[in-house]
Parts: C-alpha cells; structure tokens; sequence
C-alpha cells in the first residue's frame, strides 16, 4: 500500500483562496494523504469553509493554532512569523510518512505530491524541493507531463551535493553552533557593518521553499526557527523557509532540488526560469 502522505496548509485569513489550494490537493494523483489545516488566528470565515470541506472528505482536518506570536510584526510592520509557528504545530498532528506544505492562497498542479514521492524513491532523497510557476485560472486541474520533461530537458536536477554546498557557502562566520547567535537580534545582524559576520552569501534555497517534501525522520532533529535562532534568514527578515531548508541540506546530506514547475504560487510575475512560458506545452489534462 502506498505510505501516507500528510498535508500541512497554515492559514492566515485565506477565506477567498483556501478551497482552490485545498481541493488542489484533494484532487492529487496520490489518494493516500491527510490535508491538515492550521489556522493561525483568521477572523474572516475561513475556518466555517475548511469545516465545510471537511464534513465532504474524512481526509481534510482543521486545528486553530493554541497561541500567538507576540514578535510576529517587526520594527517594519513586517510580517516576520512566515507560517513557522503553524508548521511546526502542523508535525505534531502529522500522521504520515511523509510531509508537504501548501499554502491557503496557493495551488498545486495535480500530480505534484506524487511525483516528489517517485523522486524521493529514485534518489534516495529525504527532502524534495520542486519549482513552481504563476497561478493563472487555467493551470487549476491540470497536471505536468513530467516524463516529457526529463526527457528534453538536461537542467532538472540539483544534486545533494550541491544543496549541501551552499549551505555552507551561505552560512556566516558567526552562525555556527559555537557562537550563540540566537541572541542577536536580527536588526543587528543585518546592520551593514556586522552583515558579512552573519550572512556569507544571500542565494535563495533551490526550488519552491514553501513546497518541500520531507521524510518524517527529519523531523526528529529539524524544526521551523523564530527569526532570530535563524541562520539562513532572508534579507527582509522572514526566511522561515530557506532557514528550514538549508538546515536539513546541512544535517542530513540528502537534499534534491527539481526545476519542475508544479507549484501555482499566486503571484503577478512568471518565475524567470520559466519566463517565455516555456513549459506551457508540457501541461497536460
């Protein structure tokens, strides 16, 4: 039998957006998985629609995150949480082998949970990271001819090998687990005399970071960071993601990237790697 595969969506007052990302995932190729949503404090609805969801499919299961994050805003009037508080509650009611995220005002192409599990099969991975593309109504429902792709195309994969190494190559003199970095406040990380002691290099983790596909064992020694315990932040002090990313590439040793575009993130703008909508022939019913 197929393992089980569990769904973490955080939600944020996604009311107009989270029945398209979840019926995105119900919709999947790979029948075996649990969509958990997280609500992390809405006000505008959104529960009574997951709930609705839920009384039609046994699989949808909905929790309000147990507390609030007192430093989620900045200096800025940014929001610096990013979604990590609701991750990490979401493992904790996670059931499957493996893990995956969604976020509530995203979608994803049909087959894009399985084929992050056939690719974990193949390289022996623990960690998957796929690319995505703009959210445009007519991808909804579709799926990548992803054979197709790996034929024609010879810049699909980022080895471990080369995750592994930019870890390194981003990680700062200071953010090593001899220094208690965790007690620097970001502001001060960031201050342009101090940066190049915290941040070596600024390239984005490879792929989609909000879409990894993790082996439960992870988790045992991998969890999202509040902003300053991170050392990958990005530069406008969120980075949740590309600090849990790196952090597993780093740990384990067995992070694959794909640039295989099955992420409808819901953005104005085309991934530059896929500018000229190059891979529009590759989507297939």
């Amino acid at each position: 039998m197929k393992p089980l595969i569990s769904v973490i969506i955080p939600s944020h007052n996604c009311a107009q957006t989270i029945e398209t990302a979840i019926q995105s995932i119900l919709n999947q190729t790979w029948k075996n998985l649990e969509v958990i949503v997280i609500d992390d404090g809405s006000t505008d609805g959104s529960e009574k629609i997951v709930r609705n969801l839920a009384s039609r499919d046994e699989r949808v299961r909905y929790f309000a995150l147990p507390w609030k994050d007192p430093r989620r805003i900045n200096w800025r009037g940014v929001n610096i949480n990013a979604g990590y508080m609701a991750r990490n509650y979401g493992f904790e009611q996670a059931r499957g082998e493996w893990i995956t995220f969604q976020d509530a005002d995203d979608a994803s192409l049909l087959n894009r949970i399985e084929v992050q599990y056939d690719l974990a099969q193949k390289y022996d991975a623990l960690h998957v990271s796929i690319q995505w593309q703009q959210l445009r109504p007519e991808l909804v429902g579709k799926k990548l001819d992803v054979g197709a792709v790996l034929r024609e195309r010879s810049d699909i994969v980022v080895s471990a090998k080369e995750t592994s190494r930019l870890a390194k190559e981003t990680k700062g003199i200071l953010m090593g687990n001899w220094f208690p970095h965790g007690y620097v406040p970001f502001i001060f990380k960031w201050f342009h005399l101090f940066r190049p002691f915290f941040f070596k290099k600024l390239d984005p983790y490879p792929g989609t970071g909000g879409a990894v596909f993790v082996h439960r064992s992870v988790l045992e020694k991998i969890k999202y960071r509040q902003l300053d315990e991170r050392i990958w932040p990005s530069t406008r002090g969120r980075g949740a993601d590309r600090d849990f990313n790196f952090q597993v590439a780093e740990t384990f040793g067995k992070s694959f990237a794909f640039n295989l575009p099955l992420y409808l993130w819901r953005v104005r703008g085309q991934n530059p790697m896929f500018s000229n909508d190059e891979y529009d022939k590759y989507i297939i019913r």
